[in-house]
């Protein structure tokens, strides 16, 4: 699992602001996810993130 969520977490790390930090922690379902299926749900919670960010300011 940890390798798989690695893998996908590399794919995003380019999006990311230098300034920004980013904790990821797997929970129990995604163990049977894809690589791609996990670097779509980053890249989904990034968004969320951002959104939420860009509200409140």
């Amino acid at each position: 699992m940890s390798r798989r969520l690695r893998h996908a977490a590399r794919a995003i790390l380019d999006d990311l602001d230098p300034a920004e930090r980013v904790v990821i922690r797997a929970l129990p379902r995604s163990r049977d996810a894809i690589s791609p299926r996990l670097e779509q749900e980053l890249r989904t919670a990034l968004q969320r993130i951002r959104a939420r960010a860009g509200a409140s300011a």
